[in-house]
């Protein structure tokens, strides 16, 4: 019995296990565009995949997407955009490997997407963006690193 109090004791008074996540008052790479500028799309090197897993975040979409896949702490980019009301904002992933992609927008709402830019790579289409900055996050399915552009285009 004394052996198990120990034990219990032990295990109560050892600090908790961190879950490290996206952390979106943390940099990136800055950079700031208006949406006329954007209308020329405008490309970025990136190493896609990162330590965090985004199954142990609680990162809710407004569609109700679940993240997964793995990402950095910090974003690997974050865009001022200045808009104009008048056109969408696409993110775009080209890489060597099954690559995910994590927004944070100006107006706070995570956005998550895994294949729909085809050849297992992502891309997000946000319809009347708002002003402000977005941390971007490009990642993997899988734990492993992978080279990668970032496209970034109004439409």
């Amino acid at each position: 019995m004394r052996m198990i109090g120990l034990m219990t004791s032990a295990f109560l008074l050892a600090p908790g296990i961190a879950v490290a996540c996206p952390d979106i008052s943390l940099d990136g790479a800055g950079m700031s565009y208006t949406a006329t500028e954007l209308y020329s799309p405008k490309t970025f090197a990136v190493i896609a995949g990162g330590n965090e897993n985004l199954d142990n975040c609680k990162i809710r979409t407004p569609t109700g997407d679940v993240p997964t896949g793995y990402v950095a702490t910090a974003p690997d980019f974050e865009l001022w955009f200045e808009s104009n009301g008048q056109y969408d904002l696409e993110f775009r992933i080209d890489s060597e490997c099954d690559s995910v992609l994590l927004i944070n927008t100006a107006a706070g709402n995570f956005y998550f997407d895994d294949d729909d830019n085809g050849n297992l790579d992502a891309k997000i289409r946000l319809r009347a963006p708002s002003q402000g900055l977005y941390d971007i996050w490009i990642g993997t399915l899988g734990s492993a690193t992978c080279d990668a552009q970032l496209t970034i285009e109004s439409f």
